[in-house]
């Protein structure tokens, strides 16, 4: 007898990994073939765009983890990112306390597991021990990435938006800003800000457009970053 009240629901390969807070490490061959599904590896290709951070605990460890944080005022924007990457995470965020300009600053911030599909994420991502931007960055530039980029690295600025690549080389970010303009058609400049760095700016003539490709993945307190 078919069960008219079971759900037929399509859910998106990645939207519905179980969270493994607080169980125990993965078995090396669970560990070894576990991978990022594409919709996991798009947001952190935007994580690690902006403030996210893929290295290792310690100098003897086999494998890299990825490291999200954000001040106290965002924090329900990392809650939400966390969420998501739980299934990957062994315990929740933490909130940390530093010095900027002899003010204090709070944070939270969490980290993965150290899994071997991150470790291949920092290959790509790091050389030399700088942050570079992989060659595949084109594929990976989703709508969500862009949208999780805005969210940990963009900001208003007057009617435009900014997005601070300040630790990319010049050929780094024409390489991010070219995929802005070929893939989804967007106005950028490259600017030097602060002693010459470079940032990509998104004119206003494009804002509008930018609005309706990232909105429905941007979390509703960082919709004042693309003026809603």
């Amino acid at each position: 007898m078919i069960n008219n009240n079971s759900n037929t629901q399509i859910v998106p390969w990645g939207t519905n990994l179980t969270s493994n807070i607080d169980k125990p490490q993965f078995t090396k061959i669970i560990a070894n073939v576990l991978e990022l599904p594409f919709l996991i590896k798009s947001i952190i290709y935007g994580l690690i765009i902006s403030d996210g951070f893929i290295g290792f605990a310690a100098k003897d460890s086999k494998n890299a983890r990825l490291e999200f944080a954000q001040s106290l005022a965002h924090f329900p924007y990392l809650w939400s990112v966390f969420n998501t990457l739980s299934h990957y995470c062994m315990s929740v965020p933490y909130s940390t306390k530093g010095k900027k300009y002899n003010t204090t600053t709070f944070a939270v911030r969490f980290y993965t597991r150290s899994l071997p599909c991150f470790t291949k994420l920092h290959s790509l991502w790091y050389y030399k021990g700088k942050k570079i931007i992989p060659s595949d960055i084109y594929d990976y530039l989703t709508p969500v990435a862009l949208a999780h980029w805005i969210m940990g690295d963009g900001g208003v600025q007057n009617t435009r938006l900014v997005l601070c690549t300040d630790s990319y080389s010049n050929k780094d970010v024409v390489r991010l800003m070219n995929v802005l303009m070929i893939k989804y058609n967007l106005e950028c400049t490259m600017e030097g800000h602060n002693r010459g760095v470079p940032r990509i700016y998104i004119k206003a003539t494009s804002m509008a457009n930018l609005r309706v490709l990232v909105s429905p993945f941007m979390h509703p307190t960082m919709l004042y970053k693309i003026h809603l």
